[in-house]
């Protein structure tokens, strides 16, 4: 039996070359490509896959919250993730929101197609470069886990949303949450990352490289200029 397979990545050159790893193959088959969140939530009622391969950082939707809600409405489509991310805690939040499978964009390409078969046959798979980190993190010399491994999705959801400069209000927007559930929320992690403002909050986000896109804000935050609600 042929395995049908939607693509989701922004990249078109990844997606031609994971076309061309495909083709080569006699039970795998790309049906429809998506680039944006938007398109895979479209293409994913439009046309019946056995796999949905998807990235999480598409323009649009937070990968996080898309894997969530294509689990709510397509409970039965297996997804592998394929992500240029081997941070634990993002490997972890996938899994925990529904993925079934998770690789980096470096893997061989025999480990993709194993993963995408097992996965699309209802299986689970996770990057072998990452099982020891994850299980094993002793071997990898990370004895302590960092508080941030420990937040449920929606927590650091909404802490990435604040050190990338969004305020309560504008993150209950995005959310669809009220106000106060989001202040809630923020005391919450807050409490668990042992933090009691926002300077410290960014900082920590810089030091852990939660956020690789974040700006330089070490130096930012400690001068004058810096408004004190910037980051609320």
């Amino acid at each position: 039996m042929t395995i049908r397979i939607l693509i989701a990545d922004d990249h078109a050159l990844l997606r031609g070359g994971i076309k061309q790893i495909i083709a080569a193959t006699h039970d795998l088959r790309v049906i429809a490509e998506a680039a944006t969140s938007t398109q895979v939530l479209k293409l994913c009622h439009e046309h019946t896959a056995d796999l949905l391969l998807l990235d999480l950082t598409m323009p649009g939707m937070n990968g996080i919250e898309l894997l969530q809600r294509l689990r709510n409405e397509h409970p039965g489509l297996p997804i592998l993730i394929l992500s240029m991310s081997n941070e634990k805690q993002i490997v972890r939040h996938a899994i925990k929101a529904g993925a079934a499978g998770y690789l980096t964009k470096d893997v061989h390409p025999e480990v993709l197609l194993t993963a995408i078969r097992k996965v699309a046959r209802g299986g689970r798979f996770v990057d072998p470069a990452l099982v020891e980190t994850m299980m094993f993190p002793d071997a990898a010399g990370d004895t302590d886990v960092p508080p941030h491994e420990l937040l449920s999705e929606r927590e650091f959801q909404i802490l990435k949303l604040l050190i990338a400069g969004h305020k309560i209000n504008d993150i209950a927007n995005q959310l669809n949450l009220s106000p106060k559930t989001v202040s809630t929320y923020k005391l919450r992690l807050m409490q668990k990352l042992d933090i009691d403002n926002n300077a410290d909050l960014i900082r920590y986000a810089i030091r852990q490289n939660i956020s690789p896109d974040l700006p330089n804000l070490e130096q930012y935050l400690s001068s004058e200029q810096a408004p004190a609600d910037r980051y609320l």
